[in-house]
């Protein structure tokens, strides 16, 4: 079966291949920063407890 487009021969160029590939980079961005994102609340967890906003003095 071939395209009318097309010559014998030729495959016809994939136009739905660009559409998973860049929803597939978009997933693998949200998870990267979703993971960074919940990494850094870990390591805030893991840390003494300090006020909000509170300052140290280095006097």
């Amino acid at each position: 079966m071939e395209n009318e487009n097309t010559p014998a021969g030729e495959t016809p160029p994939k136009r739905r291949s660009l559409a998973p590939a860049t929803r597939e980079d978009r997933l693998k961005a949200a998870l990267k920063a979703n993971m960074a994102r919940r990494k850094a609340q870990a390591r805030a967890r893991q840390q003494p407890d300090a006020e909000p906003g509170a300052e140290q003095d280095r006097d």
